[in-house]
């Protein structure tokens, strides 16, 4: 159902698939991104980008579980670091891929300039897929 595609012709540089494949049937999950919150709505660890990662990971495997699926059921994610500093980048970058485990998904890792709450360094969304007849 899931097949995780690696192009021999593209640098094995990169930690990821370079793409993925869903086949029928399939539920897609998509998730809105996962925020370094707690359960009260405060930003954890400000200033501390691997202290929010390590947050957000737990966040998107909550909400992940929540609607049946799991880490090892993400097609792609995108993450964004609030940063223009590269060093952050790949940061966040090793504490979300240590997430995933073996499971090695097409990512996105985006520097950007801001992100919504107060002190908020990371986010990540996801997208999933598990089997139709599970969750």
């Amino acid at each position: 159902m899931l097949r995780l595609i690696r192009a021999p012709q593209l640098s094995d540089v990169a930690e990821y698939a370079y793409a993925a494949e869903v086949t029928p049937p399939a539920r897609l999950i998509l998730t809105a991104g996962a925020c370094p919150l707690d359960a009260e709505g405060r930003t954890v660890a400000p200033g501390d980008p691997a202290g929010q990662a390590r947050q957000v990971m737990a966040n998107l495997d909550t909400a992940l579980a929540a609607a049946g699926a799991g880490l090892a059921d993400v097609v792609k994610t995108t993450v964004y670091v609030a940063s223009s500093d590269r060093e952050d980048l790949v940061t966040v970058w090793e504490v979300v891929r240590a997430g995933f485990g073996d499971h090695d998904p097409p990512s996105t890792l985006l520097g950007v300039a801001v992100l919504g709450y107060p002190d908020q360094l990371v986010e990540v969304e996801a997208i999933a897929a598990v089997r139709a007849d599970e969750g």
